[in-house]
């Protein structure tokens, strides 16, 4: 006879965790340094003020489709600190659901978001209180503002709730009532070539598909709270895990809740208005992680240049996590000979999907990008949609993952029915990334339809155009689209940042290109810019990166 399966609800499993290794360092940041038990009681006041506010569930999944939600929403407009730790998994406790909100949107961007999240109650960082003053007349759904300090020097938003006047007027002890496993997770896509979508899975789900459920390693789910806190238990609070990117990032929120499931520290910089490479080695080395996360080139490359002017000892360090954002071969390699006995692992996954694909590289090993390992029931399907590709079928597809998946996006049944299509049975995630199955099992990723560029009828992918030109040792960074061309349709055209002390120009451009892409795929024009755009998290504002290369004659 087979054991019932455990199902998981997010605010349970961190209150396992806090009851098995109640004194263990769970969030260190600047002069804090807070226990599991100490966040644990502020998750409960805080569910308590949500739940005091009349906010929680109002409907059972049963009776909702994927698209809708049943429950009252929380937008986090805040920067990194243990505060978003808090108020996100408090929300989950007074089974609210928070959103995560970009804390570089202009006005427009925020009233989009905060409207299309159908949020009742915004906590927001002192720094944004006159952001929200300016657009709070717009903003008909919102109950309840809880502004938390910081070192802006803006005074209380009248209006508002401070934060910690809240938590301390609040019981130490939950709400009375009980999350379950069908409360809903959200996260608002990065929106760089649409707007942004609020992503719904059920809490069990998203736990076993990205944040611990499925130990690292492992295929299987745990199987009970009990496992849960062993395995915290366990881990002895080994892998102190700095995290670099905003916790508005999903993977900042799954590398941090996987980070807690093995009973261990997440470690936040000091600076979190912006990414200082200085700062985060200081703070790696003093705290002795062994871990840190970092999105892609655009947070490697400064933490390369720094290591390079200054000695830290990192000895302590064992592994560097990339995702969200591609890191080219170059960066590798060099990051690998300042670091030598550091494991790097590049994640592969998305907010539809969670973590699908790993690489590992170590140093004395190849160094390639673009390639992975599977992890659990992630496929590739044909173009059509309509089958499941084996290791013989030579043909591009669609990378797609099924188990567990989300339920919808958020008030948006014609997307939902498009991305989470039923493919030989069962229900597939498929959110637009191109892929080839190689013969050994492993996974060629091409990169993100939506910025595939269709020249003269070929088909290229923006991110094999972009690893080729960051290997020339003179780019800091690079982002590749297409614009219109007479000729072609569209043409490829990328947009440079040049290394510190370097010169570029076009022949050398090109002259790295092609020892990696067929002619048919180098860039038409290059286009040299002081900074790329990009997201808090590193990700390519391809929106911009358009603009740039239409305002620049052919």
């Amino acid at each position: 006879m087979t054991a019932q399966r455990t199902e998981f609800n997010l605010s349970s499993v961190f209150g396992a965790i806090a009851a098995e290794v109640p004194d263990r360092e769970a969030v260190v940041w600047r002069d804090r340094r807070l226990t599991f038990a100490q966040i644990d009681e502020r998750i409960n006041r805080f569910a308590q003020v949500l739940a005091s506010a009349g906010l929680g569930h109002r409907r059972e999944r049963s009776e909702l489709a994927g698209h809708e939600s049943g429950q009252d929403h929380v937008a986090i407009y805040l920067r990194n600190g243990n505060e978003w730790i808090e108020t996100w998994l408090g929300a989950y406790r007074a089974r609210t659901v928070p959103m995560n909100v970009n804390y570089r949107y202009v006005d427009e961007e925020l009233l989009y978001l905060l409207n299309d999240s159908q949020a009742t109650a915004l906590l927001f960082h002192a720094d944004f209180a006159p952001v929200v003053e300016r657009v709070r007349a717009e903003l008909p759904r919102i109950e309840l503002l809880i502004q938390v300090a910081d070192d802006s020097g803006n005074a209380l938003l009248d209006g508002a709730l401070a934060y910690e006047d809240c938590l301390a007027a609040a019981a130490p002890t939950p709400p009375p009532v009980t999350p379950m496993p069908d409360d809903l997770y959200a996260i608002y896509t990065g929106g760089t070539t649409g707007m942004p979508k609020g992503v719904l899975w059920r809490q069990h789900d998203i736990f076993v598909q990205a944040m611990g459920g499925r130990p690292f390693g492992s295929p299987d789910a745990m199987t009970s709270y009990e496992a849960v806190a062993e395995n915290a238990r366990n881990g002895g609070g080994l892998i102190r895990l700095l995290m670099i990117p905003p916790f508005m990032h999903g993977a900042a929120q799954w590398g941090s809740f996987h980070a807690f499931t093995n009973g261990s520290a997440v470690v936040i910089p000091d600076d979190v208005t912006r990414f200082d490479a200085a700062d985060a080695l200081r703070i790696a080395e003093r705290e002795k992680v062994s871990a840190i996360a970092l999105v892609g080139d655009a947070m490697a490359r400064p933490m390369i240049d720094e290591l390079e002017r200054n000695r830290y000892d990192l000895s302590s360090l064992l592994a560097i996590s990339n995702g969200g954002a591609p890191m080219t071969p170059t960066v590798k390699a060099r990051l690998l000979d300042l670091l030598p006995h550091v494991l790097l692992r590049d994640a592969v996954g998305s907010s539809e999907t969670g973590i699908q694909m790993n690489k590992l590289s170590a140093a004395g090993g190849e160094v390639t990008s673009g390639t992975f390992e599977r992890i659990s029931d992630t496929v590739v399907v044909d173009a059509t949609m309509t089958r499941i590709l084996e290791p013989d079928d030579d043909e591009i597809g669609w990378l797609a993952q099924r188990g567990e998946v989300p339920l919808g996006y958020l008030g948006d049944a014609a997307k939902t029915a498009r991305t989470f299509p039923v493919i030989e049975g069962v229900r597939h995630s498929i959110p637009g990334d191109r892929a080839r199955l190689l013969p050994d099992g492993d996974v060629e990723l091409l990169g993100r339809d939506a910025v595939t560029i269709n020249s003269g009828g070929e088909k290229i992918f923006a991110e094999e155009v972009e690893r080729a030109v960051a290997a020339h040792p003179g780019v800091s960074d690079v982002i590749v689209v297409g614009r219109p061309s007479e000729r072609w349709g569209q043409e490829v055209v990328a947009i440079v940042v040049a290394a510190e002390g370097a010169m570029l120009d076009d022949e050398s451009l090109l002259a790295e290109c092609s020892k990696h892409l067929a002619r048919y795929k180098l860039p038409k024009a290059f286009i040299v810019r002081d900074r790329i755009e990009r997201s808090p998290a590193g990700k390519a504002d391809y929106r911009w990166a358009r603009d740039q290369a239409a305002a620049e004659p052919a």
